[in-house]
């Protein structure tokens, strides 16, 4: 089945004005100006529609969609807000877990977003097939995941932040860990679900969990993912617990090359920017975390031209607190710019992020960019609200005008959210469900 998404009000893909012609899960051909593919069997009028490659959520924490704006965690910077909700988060059992992925999935696919990472941490007694819901979940939606197996095994008793009833030995967390990559992982293109290694953050794991790890990632063939430089005081605690800086650890157990990418990255200097583009470390910027922790801004322009991909995530909807990818992107742009000026960052530069550069973080290059055999993930805004009138650049006004949800969103070529709803779910009985299970949980 060809299937030609026709003259497009924009599109984020180069000699493409005429939109995309998609055969079965990818890109079969990119139409230009003046042309008309010769073969397609059935056509979408997209004129009223601006069409991104799927956005690529490169960092999210899927559980924290129950705790947002709690009382007990609001106006705090993050080792106290980690802290005050710890507890709290301790309760999390499988029933309000698989909620909270099906609303955190189901919020990203409205705003666009066809592949999402989420780094699950969280292990209390009773929730040790976390990994196992998270991918139900995922193909029950059909939306490509990337699903961090994460960890913390050092607890406030060891030196740590976390207490040690959301903990687990170091032994457990690696057995689980090629449990799940023999079960789910799939490296090849295309693949709906893949697996990552994600040992939490320096002040609740342990150098030989982020060593043995990195081996494990080595022996399958999946990514490393960790927190890091979010704040100075991780960098205080690096320094005082191991006598190295956050990179240096890094170094240290095996973690510096291009199967890594880490959330935040903002407090390195100027040689360890040099250091992680040499090595081809990612990095996902979380504007709004960032801004509501008040933890400060990634370097995006000095990492990226080191050479680190550059991606965008949402973070934790307990610290964001929302899951809305067209959200990040305008937040990175307006960040970036307070940062660097106006002239040095666009909006095309933030879209990249959230498409292209999300994906390599991801160590994907199938997925992200609007090209002849990548898989077919498209995103599409109608620009029929009031936000949008008088606007005159479509692409630049679904960044500058606040663009958050998709009309249309495609993943692997099959429509998952049609006329803004998402197909085959009941929106407004997850609502009330997820409410429910927030008040419980909380």
């Amino acid at each position: 089945m060809r299937i030609w998404i026709k003259d497009p009000l924009a599109i984020f893909a180069a000699g493409a004005e005429r939109g995309v012609v998609v055969e079965g899960s990818r890109i079969a051909e990119r139409v230009g100006r003046g042309q008309t593919p010769e073969r397609i069997d059935a056509t979408y009028d997209a004129s009223r529609a601006v069409v991104l490659p799927g956005l690529v959520n490169a960092h999210h924490h899927f559980y924290q969609t129950l705790t947002r704006a709690h009382p007990q965690a609001i106006n705090k910077k993050l080792f106290p807000w980690l802290v005050a909700l710890y507890t709290i988060w301790s309760r999390l059992k499988p029933a309000h877990l698989r909620l909270a992925v099906r609303m955190a999935l189901t919020e990203l696919l409205l705003s666009g977003c066809t592949t999402a990472a989420d780094h699950h941490y969280l292990y209390p007694a009773g929730l040790e097939d976390a990994v196992d819901i998270a991918v139900e979940e995922a193909l029950r939606l059909g939306v490509r995941m990337t699903v961090s197996r994460g960890s913390m095994n050092l607890s406030a008793k060891d030196g740590g932040l976390p207490p040690d009833s959301v903990v687990q030995d170091e032994e457990t967390i690696l057995a689980d860990g090629e449990r799940v990559l023999k079960l789910f992982h799939d490296p090849k293109p295309g693949a709906r679900i893949r697996i990552a290694l994600a040992p939490c953050s320096p002040f609740s794991i342990s150098k030989d969990l982020m060593t043995e790890s990195a081996r494990l990632a080595e022996r399958y063939d999946c990514q490393l993912h960790t927190h890091l430089c979010e704040t100075d005081d991780e960098e205080q605690f690096c320094l005082s617990m191991y006598g190295l800086r956050p990179v240096d650890l890094l170094e240290e157990t095996g973690w510096m090359s291009s199967r890594v990418w880490l959330a935040h990255g903002i407090h390195f200097n100027a040689e360890e920017i040099a250091r992680l583009g040499r090595a081809g470390v990612g990095v996902c910027h979380c504007a709004a975390s960032n801004m509501v922790l008040t933890s400060g801004v990634c370097r995006t322009c000095e990492l990226e031209a080191a050479g680190a991909p550059v991606g965008l995530g949402v973070d934790g909807s307990a610290s964001n607190d929302a899951s809305n990818m067209m959200e990040a992107v305008r937040h990175a742009l307006m960040i970036g710019r307070l940062r660097y000026g106006a002239d040095k960052i666009t909006h095309l530069d933030v879209l990249r992020w959230a498409t292209e550069g999300s994906a390599r973080c991801l160590g994907r290059s199938d997925i992200g960019t609007i090209v002849e055999g990548r898989e077919a993930d498209l995103a599409l805004y109608t620009l029929d609200e009031p936000r949008f009138s008088g606007a005159h650049d479509p692409l630049a006004a679904l960044v500058l005008c606040g663009a958050h949800r998709a009309d249309r969103v495609m993943v692997a070529g099959e429509w998952r959210v049609v006329d803004g709803m998402p197909v085959g779910l009941d929106l407004g009985g997850l609502i009330a469900e997820h409410s429910a299970a927030a008040r419980d949980f909380a």
